[in-house]
């Protein structure tokens, strides 16, 4: 179900909407799912990762920017665990594109945001 929720949002991806909805929900969202959007968005702005792989992240990043998921991003402690399923999907569908340096800039944005005791190892445990 994934891999057609990724498809189907791709139009609603920008980076607009992404940073937009990166500052009003990153600390609610918790940095698993902002580590996730980052190591996506990172990823999909690399020149050699091909136009197809790059619609895979489009459609993952505009489904986390969709204010309509599956379970509204307002929900009290489960409205951001439709928005993780279909990033680590993305995520491991392109896995092959991350590249340490690409983790290094993740991290180092995240680390920005949230401080530096972030555990990033939720996420990278699934590519």
């Amino acid at each position: 179900m994934e891999e057609e929720e990724i498809q189907k949002n791709k139009k609603h991806f920008s980076e607009d909407g992404l940073w937009s909805k990166i500052q009003k929900f990153s600390k609610k969202a918790g940095s698993s799912v902002i580590y996730a959007v980052l190591l996506l968005y990172f990823t999909m702005s690399k020149e050699e990762v091909p136009v197809k792989v790059k619609a895979t992240i489009a459609g993952a990043l505009g489904y986390f920017i969709l204010p309509l998921d599956l379970i509204p991003d307002v929900a009290p402690g489960v409205g951001f665990t439709d928005d993780l399923g279909v990033l680590i999907a993305a995520l491991v569908a392109v896995a092959m594109y991350i590249d340490e340096d690409t983790k290094t800039q993740a991290r180092n944005k995240l680390k920005d945001w949230f401080g530096n005791d972030v555990d990033t190892s939720v996420v990278d445990e699934k590519i």
